[in-house]
This record gives C-alpha cells, sequence and structure tokens, in this order.
C-alpha cells in the first residue's frame, strides 16, 4: 500500500535509520512469508507453529534487545519495528517473541548468574529452547503481592509448590522462570520443566491467542537445587521490570495488528462495488478509513517516541503504561471500525480484522489490564496511588 511503503501521511520513515528501515522491511517479508500465508489455518486448528522458533532465533529475534549470549543487542526501537510487523501477522506469534525474549530470556540475562545466562540463553536465542515466565495465579493477576505459590528451604534444597494460569509456552518451555514467595521476600527460580512435580496444562478451548498457547502450571514440591535461584532478583521490582520489557513491545505490537487491519479494510473499499461505485467513494467509509489511518500514526509516533527515550535510558513506567493503554485501546477499536467496512465477510477468517479483534482482547488484559495503566498514569498526574 502507497502510504505504507513512504511511511504513512506523516512519512515517518523519515524518522527512521536506514538500518532501521532495513530490519523492518527483513521482519515484514518473512510476516509476509511464511506466517499470513498459514496464520488463517493455525488460528482455526488453535496451533502454535512450533518450527518457527528456530527461524525466528535465525533472524535474531529472540532476546533481540539483549547482549552477548547468543543475543542480537539491537536497538529499542529496532525490537519495537520487529514486534510491529510479527503482530501485523498475528498477535500469537509476535506472544511468543515477547514471552521468550522481553520475559524469560530478560530475567535471565538481568538476574541470572553467569553459568544460568551460559547454559540458557544461547539455546534460547537460537530458538532452540523455549522458556516460559511464571507470574500470574488463579488468585493473584494484577495483584502479583497476593501470590501465593511458596518456596520453602529443605536443607540445601528449595521445595516449591502452589499454581499459576495464564502461563505462555509453559507447555512447550523446556525451562520456567517461576517467581515464589520465600521466607525471604518474593524470589524467583528456574524450573527445568521435566523437574519431578511439575505440569503444565494447555487452557482450551480459547475465542483468542489460538495461534498461540497458555498454560495452567502446577508445582508440588518441586525440588530444586539452591543454584536454581536467580541471584539477582528480590521483590517485586525484578518481575514488574521484565513486564515493563514486554509492555514496550506490545505498543508497538498493536499498532502491527492495527495497521493490518486498515490495509485489509481500505484494500476491500477499493474493490468492493456496490450501488455501481467502490463503496471507498462514499464518505461514510472514507471517515472511517481516516479515523483509523491518524490513530494509527499517532499510535506509531507514541511507539517511536517512548523507543528513543528507551534508547537514551530515559524512560520510565508512565512512558510505557502510556503507549500500551492507548496504542492497545486504538487497535482495538480500529479492528472493529475495519470489520464494519468488510461487512459479513469480515466475520470469516478470509480476512483479519476480527481474528486481531479478538486477539487484542488478550493483548488488553496481560501484561497490565487497562484499568491497571490507567491507575499508573492517574497516580503520577495526581500523585495519588488508588489501586486499593
Amino acid at each position: 500500500m502507497e502510504t505504507t511503503q513512504s511511511g504513512g501521511l506523516l512519512e515517518l520513515d523519515s524518522l527512521l535509520t536506514d538500518e532501521e528501515i532495513k530490519l523492518r522491511e527483513r521482519i515484514r517479508g518473512f510476516v509476509q512469508d511464511r506466517i499470513k500465508p498459514h496464520i488463517k489455518d493455525w488460528y482455526e486448528r488453535a496451533v502454535f507453529p512450533r518450527e518457527i522458533t528456530t527461524e525466528m532465533g535465525g533472524l535474531g529475534l529472540l532476546g533481540m534487545h539483549l547482549s552477548g549470549y547468543g543475543c542480537a543487542g539491537r536497538s529499542a526501537v529496532e525490537y519495537g519495528l520487529a514486534c510491529m510487523e510479527l503482530e501485523a501477522g498475528d498477535s500469537g506469534l509476535r506472544t511468543f517473541v515477547s514471552v521468550q525474549g522481553s520475559l524469560a530470556m530478560s530475567a535471565i540475562h538481568r538476574f541470572g548468574s553467569q553459568e544460568q545466562k551460559q547454559q540458557w540463553l544461547p539455546p534460547m536465542a537460537r530458538g532452540d529452547a523455549i522458556g516460559c515466565f511464571a507470574l500470574t495465579e488463579p488468585t493473584a493477576g494484577s495483584d502479583p503481592a497476593s501470590m501465593k505459590t511458596f518456596a520453602r528451604k529443605d536443607g540445601s534444597d528449595w521445595l516449591l509448590t502452589g499454581v499459576k494460569r495464564w502461563i505462555g509456552l509453559a507447555s512447550l518451555a523446556g525451562v520456567a522462570v517461576i517467581w515464589a514467595q520465600t521466607d525471604d521476600g518474593l524470589r524467583v527460580f528456574l524450573v527445568p520443566t521435566d523437574s519431578s512435580g511439575f505440569g503444565a496444562r494447555n487452557i482450551e478451548p480459547k475465542l483468542s491467542m489460538r495461534a498461540s498457547v497458555q498454560c495452567d502450571i502446577t508445582l508440588d514440591d518441586v525440588r530444586l537445587p539452591d543454584s536454581a535461584m536467580l541471584p539477582g532478583a528480590k521483590g517485586l521490582k525484578g518481575p514488574f521490570s521484565c513486564l515493563n520489557e514486554a509492555r514496550y513491545g506490545i505498543m508497538w505490537g498493536a499498532m502491527g495488528a492495527a495497521r493490518d487491519c486498515y490495509e485489509v479494510a481500505l484494500d476491500y473499499a477499493k474493490e468492493r462495488y456496490q450501488f455501481g461505485k467502490p463503496i471507498a467513494s462514499f464518505q461514510l467509509t472514507q471517515q472511517k478509513l481516516v479515523n483509523m489511518a491518524l490513530e494509527i500514526e499517532k499510535g506509531t509516533m507514541v511507539a517511536l517516541h517512548v523507543g528513543r527515550l528507551k534508547d537514551a535510558g530515559r524512560v520510565r513506567p508512565e512512558h510505557i503504561s502510556f503507549g500500551k493503554l492507548n496504542n492497545v485501546r486504538e487497535a482495538m477499536d480500529i479492528a472493529r471500525e475495519a470489520r464494519s467496512i468488510l461487512g459479513g465477510n469480515g466475520i470469516t477468517l478470509d480476512y483479519s480484522p476480527l481474528r486481531h479483534a479478538n486477539n487484542l482482547e488478550s493483548v488488553a488484559t496481560y501484561e497490565g489490564t487497562s484499568e491497571i495503566h490507567t491507575l499508573i498514569l492517574g497516580r503520577q498526574i495526581t500523585g495519588i496511588a488508588a489501586f486499593q
């Protein structure tokens, strides 16, 4: 589409470097060749394509913002651009990259010992090993401080007991990053998924994120050596720092989903004839398309600005919340509006907007609900915390 190739109505490509544009186009080509031709089938059958993980590793997408240990060491903006292109394909595939890189690998990279980093990060960067990040519980979602999973000392070992829910990739993972309460506060452990007492079960059936995997985890006195603990993390600051990495990618990814919806609706409106002319010639259709384009351009500028702040070491949690809250909310509206242009055809999997709309319901909920991000911004504006 012309506006996409030139950087949109505001020529936002002029704000990107040649290297950033080159990386974006490489990922866009991958999505066009390897995701879009198959996503309808994967989504309908509720299948996550395990074979694609090593291809993503080969592209440097896994832990791409991390340095060393086989990771690509790319900038925050480059990582964001990759998330945008991946989510234009499907939120479930972008979610894999986020869980693997921004959550599991980031936790190991940030808090792990050298031995832990050397053991896990290189195979995870290649996509040979998959990791998951287990924070949420059935009764501890937006309030992780209330988690009940507990690790108690037993001699020189730890015994881990509890239940986790909505854990991405857990049934495919070789290692689980498990957050648990201890007598010394919140700590995090690396748990090989073949450990005795560890169980992961896919949550099915789902109406959203069908080309992805989310699981319930059970931990029944899982015995771990003391070396399983990541030594650098203690307290809620640890998981929140990882969540902000994932939230950052989401603000970009949501605009990728929105852009795909817009492009599908625009192409359809030009080709669909009613009353003897394309429906793109009708004023109400043009109004819908213009409103979509405005929000995509604005949301992309928000993501890019936050990315530049992140690369400069100046990003703050409220910047992340601003982008996640705004961009996901606007993407949801765009997906629904795009479906309306498609008419009845829009409820089929031949067209992407309703699939994106369903996925974005999950995106709006995970890594901090819209309500939580609203309260983060409210606290920043007023100086008053209103979480309880």
